[in-house]
């Protein structure tokens, strides 16, 4: 991997290179952050190249103090925090045998099925219609698992056999949080071990000491949805992909991982974009990875551009392929150099 700078206590900036079409990347952004019924309201646009903010722009009310939603970011920082586990020997992708009341076929998911997306437990991902949905029930439901979030999750049937079927779902990340939270010996009803495991394990060693996660009333993080930070804490999160899980002369996460969370398993046929372990892929820009929210939350990876975009706002869900559209247009205003990502898929 090429030698490259990493942000200390602020990032560096600067202007684009010479080789950066820049009137591609500030029509664009432009666009973006002008026209709020085409694309949403833009809060927070970052792009860093070559280890330097090059544009950042806030919206009204916004400033570059103010911490933002992740919405399902956090699953991608999820993956993080799994990896650092599988590196110190705590958890494997094979691990089985999950959760003590599954002494059935769900005896045979493992946590790669979970990360993959690919229980088979049943699941209705709908953001909207709350009658049939079970994101909105787990999250803000009085039901008989109000506030559990991964016993909601751990309560579903199988509607396929493990590993044989894509689905997104909020409940497997959350499914996963719990079984980390196990693996580190956290005590029921408390966060406590796992808060410290993801402040000195992740966010400490890049910098970041905005992150806000959030946990439901049994003590489990809410991976599926809830981490709030600044944008520039959001970028350095997608800057530690962008360098292979490595921050300075600190590998955090185990060689491989990376490139686990972006080999892709399965398209989603919803919008069109590859799925690979609690990470997206875009057909438009190879070789990258996108964690991706609810309302146009994006934090974009592009190894060959060595480019990070992060895009926090509200969008409406019908809008959000414009948006992207968007984002691909500033992404492309940088010019391809080959990946620096490694490709060697060794995992736990």
């Amino acid at each position: 991997m090429a030698t490259r700078d990493f942000p200390e206590n602020e990032w560096l900036t600067g202007a684009p290179g010479p080789d950066v079409d820049v009137a591609q990347m500030d029509a664009a952004i432009a666009e973006i952050s002008t026209n709020p019924s085409e694309f949403g309201t833009n809060l927070a646009l970052i792009v860093v190249h070559k280890g330097r903010i090059v544009r950042e722009i806030y919206g009204e009310g916004v400033t570059a103090q103010s911490t933002l939603i992740s919405w399902s970011v956090a699953k991608s920082i999820t993956h993080a925090l799994v990896g650092i586990a599988v590196k110190d020997g705590l958890l494997s992708i094979s691990d089985s045998n999950l959760f003590p009341h599954w002494q059935d076929e769900r005896a045979r998911i493992t946590l790669g099925n979970l990360l993959n997306m690919s229980s088979g437990l049943a699941w209705c991902e709908d953001y909207v219609n709350d009658s049939i949905s079970d994101v909105i029930e787990m999250l803000f439901g009085e039901g008989d698992f109000a506030g559990d979030h991964a016993g909601y999750a751990s309560a579903k049937e199988l509607e396929a056999a493990p590993g044989s079927k894509y689905m997104y779902s909020s409940g497997t990340t959350n499914l996963v949080t719990r079984i980390l939270a196990v693996a580190l010996g956290e005590k029921q009803g408390s966060s406590e071990v796992v808060e410290t495991f993801m402040r000195q394990r992740l966010f400490e060693p890049i910098g970041i000491h905005s992150a806000i996660p959030k946990f439901d009333d049994t003590g489990n993080f809410v991976g599926s949805s809830f981490v709030y930070a600044i944008a520039r804490d959001f970028a350095r999160f997608g800057y530690l992909y962008l360098s292979d899980g490595v921050w300075g002369d600190n590998r955090l996460l185990p060689e491989g991982w990376v490139q686990y969370g972006r080999t892709a398993i399965a398209r989603d046929p919803e919008n069109g974009l590859d799925y690979g372990a609690h990470w997206w892929m875009s057909p438009e820009d190879p070789g990258s990875m996108t964690a991706m929210g609810y309302e146009g939350q994006f934090t974009w990876i592009s190894p060959d551009r060595d480019l990070v975009l992060v895009r926090l706002g509200k969008t409406d869900n019908e809008l959000v392929p414009a948006l992207r559209h968007q984002l691909v247009q500033i992404i492309r205003a940088f010019p391809a150099q080959g990946s620096e990502i490694g490709h060697d898929s060794t995992h736990g």
